[in-house]
């Protein structure tokens, strides 16, 4: 997949067929307008083309920034992208100066000068341009226009819900991961630095890897205990992982941190990777150390059944 930072990098490419959005989460809804997508080139021998956008707009735009989370860090976002088998991803930047384009201007300067499309595939529900203004009928009157045509992808349902980032967000929110990793495809994962923690966790024989995400931006799951997947110097372990604030020893500040099966080497300032699988429960106080050791033993247990 080829990477442009800039709609000026872009070279011609053959029978271009292009979708737009921000694609948090690159969900399995996403990947259903990609599908859509490569099966359209394949019959006019053409090229995929996504074009997204980076900062988020509602960011620049300070649209309800304070609630404002990701699933993905836009480094994964351009790997999922090529596992599902896009030719070309155009990162364009986004400022106050471009959101002030109209979605016909908007089309005309960043799509169909520089791409000429063969043909623009659209979610079912996708807007653009200035206030979102931008819709499927705007496109088919270009698209008479420009000769390109326009094709409207029908949402995807899993266990009946249509899949979307937001239904996905508020899932991993409530901590319900199961469902969430259906609608994205893929397990729910987050990436950290491996940082010094208060070592209890050894003490009781359940050593821990505290994780610092360094983005606070990324969407993290509800507090509670997790069965989980560590990739670590791209080798993959069985765990169970913490997100919260450890009310047994009153911690005052949220952490997250994973006891990792069978492991035992010293990875402190290591990049690692945590895939969540199941939630095993939520987040209890406990009345002593030894109260919790006996949980961990049976939180133990349930992980290694589930993963």
């Amino acid at each position: 997949m080829k990477v442009y930072r800039n709609i000026e990098e872009v070279k011609e490419i053959t029978n271009a067929v292009v979708t737009t959005g921000t694609f948090d989460g690159v969900h399995a809804g996403h990947r259903a307008v990609f599908d859509v997508m490569k099966q359209e080139a394949a019959k006019v021998n053409g090229e995929t083309v996504v074009m997204t956008f980076y900062p988020h707009p509602r960011f620049v735009l300070g649209l309800d920034v304070e609630n404002l989370k990701f699933i993905n860090k836009l480094e994964k976002k351009i790997m999922l992208m090529e596992e599902a088998g896009i030719d070309h991803l155009i990162i364009i930047e986004f400022t106050k100066e471009f959101s002030k384009n109209s979605s016909e201007s908007f089309i005309r300067n960043y799509i169909i000068k520089p791409l000429q499309p063969k043909k623009i595939i659209i979610g079912y529900d996708h807007h653009f341009g200035r206030n979102r203004h931008g819709s499927y009928e705007l496109l088919l009157n270009l698209g008479v226009e420009a000769g390109f045509d326009v094709v409207k992808v029908h949402p995807l349902q899993i266990e009946g819900l249509t899949v979307s980032s937001t239904k996905i967000r508020k899932l991993l929110e409530e901590g319900n991961i199961k469902l969430a990793n259906k609608l994205l495809g893929y397990e729910f994962s987050i990436t950290g630095t491996v940082v010094h923690g208060n070592g209890i966790g050894r003490t009781i024989g359940y050593p821990t890897a505290n994780i610092e995400v360094g983005n606070e931006y990324k969407l993290i799951a509800a507090n509670g205990v997790y069965a989980c997947r560590v990739e670590s110097e791209g080798k993959f372990y069985g765990g169970m992982t913490n997100i919260g604030f450890r009310p047994t020893i009153n911690q005052s500040s949220l952490t997250i941190e994973v006891n990792i099966f069978d492991f035992d080497k010293d990875i402190y300032g290591d990049t690692i990777t945590i895939y969540f699988v199941d939630r095993l429960r939520s987040e209890v106080k406990f009345d002593s150390l030894e109260a919790l050791k006996e949980q961990l033993a049976s939180d133990r247990v349930n992980a290694l059944k589930i993963i």
